[in-house]
């Protein structure tokens, strides 16, 4: 089987909450940014959701970018790790229920990963992240003969963040390389530059096809300021860059050309996953014979779809009439 995309991720399971302000307060967490939690503070937080509007759905940044190229109606495979318990076979039936050619071992001395996002009225996440038995995720459990049918491999930036994951990424990248399969990297989150920069630059100078970034992650890769001269400095060592701008739209690179996307307005309620599905978005144009601005076009309108709903999922698959339009092949 051919696949558009191969991606390898963190497994975890989305769990959304919709609180007030003072609850994050009292949980003594910063507001607004993704914090890497033990299971005991998970467990702590949980139970104090008790009356809060929840939904629960297979996440983690690759995860979600996966889901969304499904959803456009591309071919994806995924490469994760979950428990042998509810939240993993949870996981493993989400992600097929899309179309997801998964199949990951199931560990039995861990419990899976789980993402508590809390949604203030302001539509801020504050995201608490246990990685449970995805943190084991190694390159044993990257599939060679699956990365030869893929377009693209993606890998998120997350992965860096410890071993064995960073092993396995960069195992996934060096088969994409050897065998002339392209690499699409997105930097996740800022503070990862903060403690990887030079190995991330090192990346986008070399194997990677694709970077995915937003504009304060390329500000801290170039030490600029300006968006156009981040994108082209970017553009200098990496064939093609897509950098979102929050409600400005975004910045796609290609061929020494800037291409400008108009941002999409919409009332946001849940600011969760719309990075991850402006990638989606992108490379399924580029993998489906979109233009890259096509492309583009398509991802900044699904983003906007998705911070106008709850959750990093969309509530149903686009149609072909429907991404031809967004595309604006229509």
């Amino acid at each position: 089987m051919s696949y558009d995309v191969y991606a390898i991720g963190n497994a975890l399971t989305d769990i959304q909450a919709r609180i007030s302000d003072d609850l994050v307060t009292e949980l003594r967490f910063a507001k607004g940014i993704m914090t890497l939690v033990d299971e005991e503070t998970q467990i702590r937080v949980l139970n104090s959701l008790d009356g809060a509007e929840t939904t629960r759905c297979a996440g983690g940044s690759g995860a979600n970018t996966v889901a969304g190229i499904a959803d456009f109606g591309g071919k994806v495979a995924y490469a994760a790790k979950v428990g042998d318990d509810e939240i993993g076979d949870f996981f493993l039936q989400d992600m097929r229920s899309l179309g997801v050619e998964i199949e990951v071992p199931q560990a039995s001395d861990g419990q899976s990963g789980t993402c508590v996002i809390l949604i203030t009225p302001d539509a801020e996440r504050t995201m608490l992240t246990h990685l449970g038995v995805s943190a084991s995720l190694s390159p044993e459990d990257v599939s060679e003969e699956e990365i030869k049918q893929a377009d693209y491999v993606y890998i998120e930036g997350y992965l860096f963040s410890g071993e064995p994951t960073k092993s396995a990424a960069l195992h996934c990248i060096d088969v994409a390389v050897r065998n002339g399969v392209k690499v699409a990297f997105t930097v996740s989150d800022p503070f990862l530059i903060h403690q990887f920069r030079d190995e991330f630059l090192k990346l986008i100078e070399g194997p990677v096809d694709l970077l995915f970034c937003n504009l304060e992650e390329a500000r801290a890769l170039t030490t600029l300021n300006d968006p156009i001269e981040c994108a082209q400095e970017l553009h200098q060592h990496c064939s093609n860059v897509a950098m979102t701008l929050g409600a400005n739209g975004s910045i796609v690179m290609h061929g020494g050309e800037v291409i400008p996307i108009e941002g999409v307005s919409v009332d946001a309620i849940d600011t969760t996953g719309a990075g991850d599905m402006y990638a989606a978005g992108v490379l399924y144009g580029v993998t489906n014979g979109l233009t890259w601005k096509q492309s583009g076009h398509l991802a900044s309108h699904a983003a906007a779809r998705i911070v106008s709903q709850m959750g990093a999922r969309l509530k149903k698959p686009f149609t072909e009439a429907e991404v031809n339009e967004l595309a604006g092949m229509v």
